[in-house]
């Protein structure tokens, strides 16, 4: 997977300025090279597109073979990003395709990545992190790559995710695996586990929900596994990352932060004292370049689920069920009720079911753009002092949400240290966006996708 890389000379091609690369064989165009894709670090598209050059191999060996949803940053990382899951129907007749079936029962045909040229084309697209399946395209229904996702909330420290990361490893090689960890390139870390093709999505799930609760069981004060974000406590291992259709950005993936880091793969002894803002665009390639990749030896590592499933069948011999999925699949046999906690109901006189008299998660927010919800919890705080004075930073709860093709912002308040006589009554958020609505206006981002990129 080693590319040779030269820079053309030649700039008179289909849009002003653009840029050629030689890769892989090929010749690839970056139109709009000098484009401002990172704005605080002063980093352009052209700079992308060399980042992925130099370290093409490492990047290739998380996503080669896989197909890969694109994440269009058309403006940039401060822009509103996109996701395409159908492959742009103008593309080189080198840009390999396969059909994807969803849980929704809807089809597409995504690209698959297998070369560096393949890799710099969909990054001129304007992908700046790589958003691989955990499957390849020869066997769409058995992964070879189990995800944890470690998800820090707000107020945990990077040492608590460090700790909760190495019990991971712990737990993982009590039960024949090896786990390659790697920083998330934001607040978290990620350990990927490669397996044999011998299992469905939803076994490889339950087996992730095994170690979850496993790692919870071991530190309660610092892991939890639990799906409502209001019963969690320090770092979320997020099982649900191995659910049909899920993906999480790859190694040696750009992230749309403003230093432009990278989700940088890490030995097991460099976990305990890593800085995640060591590892930018500028810095990664000669990381690369003088130490290689950290996960090289992943793909000879595929191990069993075996033993991990054992653990999930005595967990549930235990009493512990099914725990929630993501809200747009089909309600699964065994999953308890998809609701929160503090909006279930309970049985009350004569067998009678009443929802609790005052809520104590509420929805504040909800916004397109990620700045617009976060000024409507401000206005909140405003019209409600005395409440937002006894809010904990873990009671705001911001939350990303996926729309029909753009992510968009929620943001809840969990009222817990609020005396319920003093909690505000719910109010419809504000502002209230729909992005399910089909008329109306809609947000810039989620434009219909462009089949051929000027990003």
């Amino acid at each position: 997977m080693t590319s040779h890389v030269t820079w053309a000379t030649d700039t008179s091609m289909g849009k002003a300025g653009a840029r050629a690369l030689e890769v892989a064989g090929r010749e690839v165009v970056i139109t709009n090279p000098n484009k401002t894709f990172f704005r605080q670090a002063g980093y352009t598209k052209l700079d992308l597109a060399r980042y992925y050059t130099a370290v093409a191999e490492g990047a290739l060996r998380g996503i080669a073979g896989r197909p890969i949803v694109l994440k269009r940053y058309v403006d940039g990382a401060e822009g509103e990003p996109f996701f395409q899951k159908r492959a742009p129907e103008q593309r080189p007749d080198w840009v390999e395709t396969v059909e994807l079936r969803f849980p929704s029962g809807r089809t597409a045909r995504e690209i698959v990545v297998r070369d560096a040229a393949q890799l710099l084309w969909i990054v001129n697209l304007g992908c700046i992190d790589l958003n691989p399946h955990p499957v390849r395209a020869d066997d769409l229904e058995h992964p070879d790559e189990l995800r944890v996702d470690l998800d820090p909330g707000p107020g945990v420290s990077w040492d608590d995710v460090r700790r909760v990361t190495l019990l991971v490893r712990d737990v993982l090689g009590e039960h024949g695996l090896s786990g390659w960890p790697k920083t998330s390139g934001s607040r978290g870390m990620h350990v990927n586990v490669r397996i044999e093709r011998r299992w469905s999505f939803d076994q490889v799930r339950r087996a992730a929900l095994a170690l979850a609760r496993e790692v919870e069981r071991r530190a309660p004060e610092h892991a939890s596994s639990k799906w409502w974000k209001e019963e969690r406590r320090g770092v979320f291992l997020d099982y649900n990352q191995n659910a049909k259709d899920r993906t999480v950005a790859s190694a040696w993936s750009v992230r749309p932060t403003p230093d432009a880091r990278v989700s940088m793969p890490l030995d097991w002894h460099e976990v305990p004292g890593c800085d995640p803002a060591a590892f930018t665009l500028a810095t990664a390639p000669s990381r690369f370049a003088e130490r290689g990749d950290a996960a090289a030896g992943i793909d000879v590592a595929a191990g069993s689920l075996d033993s991990l499933l054992e653990l999930s069948a005595a967990q549930e011999a235990a009493g512990l069920p099914d725990a929630p999925w993501p809200p747009h699949y089909k309600k699964q046999r065994g999953e308890p009720p998809r609701v929160a906690p503090s909006r279930r109901t309970t049985p009350g006189a004569g067998h009678e079911r009443r929802r609790r008299s005052t809520p104590t998660l509420i929805t504040v927010a909800r916004a397109a753009h990620k700045a617009d919800a976060l000024a409507g919890l401000e206005r909140w705080k405003v019209r409600h002092p005395d409440a937002a004075g006894r809010l904990q930073v873990d009671d705001i709860l911001v939350d990303s949400m996926r729309g029909r093709s753009t992510t968009w912002t929620r943001i809840r308040i969990n009222l817990r240290h609020v005396p319920e006589a003093e909690r505000p009554a719910a109010e419809p958020p504000e502002p209230d966006y729909d992005p399910w609505r089909a008329s109306g206006p809609r947000p810039p981002a989620s434009r219909p996708p462009k089949t051929r990129s000027s990003s």
